[in-house]
């Protein structure tokens, strides 16, 4: 299980957020640059950036997130308000090595069978693209976790399965920004349902005592930022761990 450390930005800053609410942010005083080079200087060869404002359909971080990002060797995963198949097409073609799709592909039945088609002409797509599932009590959360989608969680990842998706993206928003341990039950659940999907689990890693209970699961990588910010999980301990776990990307 690798470990990737995470960078949200809202309105230009480096922030966290608790239970993905706006309101309750905590800003870091370091530059988006500065974060991407530390993690680089220190052997990160995968980093995982949300564009917050992108979530909410707000595009300004953009120039200057993209600007930066073009200057990294490392590869990133990235996401934050992707609803077209040219903004996929687009990020992958611009050096993004994986997009996040999220509230497009479960607000628009069609767009992930139009995105396999679109995208695979050129990429493995199942490998390229990673789609978000936001839960909250089991409920799917989209647009920002600002809304609830009725389709049932285990349906909608059998749905992405049959066309062909098998990278989810999993948040517990209960456990986001709270750094009270991983949403192990909800994990093991979802690897007992479909014990094919590449999951990269989200949200609540506090120390890595939480990343060796992880370990524990057939959970291919995890996303861990506050931890990392708070001085809780150390860039050496990422180093550290992900050397012997490279395979598992």
């Amino acid at each position: 299980m690798y470990i990737i450390p995470a960078i949200d930005i809202l309105d230009g800053k480096v922030v966290r957020l608790v239970e993905g609410d706006y309101n309750q942010k905590t800003e870091y005083d370091v530059s988006i640059a500065d974060m991407i080079e530390n993690y680089r200087s220190n052997g990160t060869e995968f980093i995982h950036i949300i564009d917050l404002n992108g979530a909410k359909g707000d595009f300004s971080n953009q120039k200057e997130l993209f600007a930066t990002i073009s200057k990294t060797d490392m590869k990133v995963q990235y996401g934050g308000g992707i609803r077209t198949i040219e903004q996929v097409t687009h990020l992958l073609d611009a050096g993004i090595h994986r997009v996040i799709v999220g509230t497009q592909a479960i607000t628009n039945p069609n767009f992930l069978e139009e995105l396999s088609k679109e995208v695979g002409k050129k990429y493995d797509y199942a490998n390229r693209i990673v789609i978000a599932i936001d839960v909250l009590d089991e409920v799917i959360k989209y647009s920002g976790w600002m809304e609830s989608s009725p389709i049932k969680l285990m349906d909608y990842i059998d749905k992405c399965l049959q066309l062909g998706f098998f990278r989810f993206l999993c948040t517990d928003i209960n456990k986001d920004g709270k750094l009270g341990g991983a949403a192990v039950e909800l994990y093991e659940k979802l690897l007992n349902h479909s014990p094919f999907i590449k999951l990269i689990a989200s949200g609540g890693i506090s120390s890595m005592k939480d990343i060796e209970e992880l370990a524990k699961y057939d959970i291919r990588s995890v996303v861990v930022g506050k931890a990392i910010y708070e001085n809780r999980i150390s860039i050496d301990e990422i180093k550290e761990w992900n050397l012997k776990a490279m395979s598992s990307l």
